[in-house]
């Protein structure tokens, strides 16, 4: 499954931050990233897209095949690291069960001289066979988090921190403070469907404004196969499936609830085509 098809709003936030970012307008994408829950490896995948993005001298592309995108891919990107407890030390760090003061210290001194590249420190663990692991209170212990609070809150141009676990309470609550934190959840399947809406309401949030009445009336015309609370019905479990794999997405929870408002009109007898088009005004930003 590709990522965007598995958290659909939280690759277009990513990717609109960081639009945002490299040309400096709107809101842009935080320099430091909390990923919390059980989909570590989303979580790590999530991390070197952003990297790629903000370094991508291409097209932006998925498959774009700029240097700098396949250097990222390999793993050998010199400004994008992976800091973990057995990755990206000194030489002579001789620790082998935390990410060290050494470690940080490396990170800060390496800031202190100009790049050409967008830099990315992604911060996790990883067990004997590579597997992504996250970070928790022994693998990264509280002395060396503390000790890059300052280049965390204060960072140069064109850094960016992402943290990886499970837990958010395994993450010391003055780096939580400084990052935007989002929950990255493997999600159990279930049942619920949205047939009748899939060609016509899928991705709502990416819609343009001046076709919000086209796409209310592409809805009505589906409401005279099926009926007008079916379609609303599917509507809402679609939503609900998009925020099981991105919970405390504040814009989503509204939504439903504007779904829900367009439910009670249809039973009050309101007409199905005012219902819709007042919804997808709503819903349509």
């Amino acid at each position: 499954m590709l990522l965007s098809d598995k958290y659909p709003f939280l690759t277009n936030y990513f990717e609109k931050g960081i639009n945002n970012k490299l040309n400096n307008k709107g809101v842009p994408i935080a320099h430091s990233l909390l990923f919390w829950g059980s989909d570590l490896e989303s979580q790590y995948t999530i991390a070197k897209e952003i990297a790629r993005l903000l370094n991508c001298t291409g097209d932006h592309s998925d498959n774009c095949q700029c240097l700098n995108c396949k250097w990222i891919r390999e793993n050998q990107h010199p400004a994008v690291l992976t800091i973990t407890r057995m990755d990206n030390k000194p030489a002579d760090d001789e620790t082998k069960t935390v990410i060290s003061i050494k470690q940080a210290d490396m990170i800060k001194n390496s800031l202190m001289t100009s790049s050409e590249f967008y830099r990315v420190f992604i911060f996790c663990d990883k067990d004997d066979e590579g597997n992504i692991r996250g970070l928790n209170p022994q693998n990264f212990q509280e002395e060396t988090a503390n000790s890059m609070l300052k280049i965390i809150e204060e960072p140069n141009d064109r850094i960016m921190f992402i943290f990886l676990t499970v837990n958010k309470e395994d993450i010391i609550s003055t780096i939580i403070s400084r990052s935007q934190c989002f929950n990255i959840s493997k999600t159990e399947k279930n049942d619920f469907r949205w047939d009748s809406i899939t060609n016509i309401f899928t991705n709502y949030w990416g819609f343009k404004r001046e076709n919000t009445f086209d796409i209310a009336q592409n809805l009505f015309e589906a409401s005279k196969e099926t009926a007008p609370k079916k379609i609303l019905e599917d509507i809402q479990n679609y939503i609900l499936s998009i925020l099981k794999t991105n919970p405390g997405q504040i814009a989503l929870i509204e939504d439903i609830k504007h779904v829900e408002t367009a439910k009670k009109e249809i039973e009050l007898g309101m007409s199905p085509q005012n219902v819709f088009e007042n919804m997808c005004l709503k819903l349509i930003k």
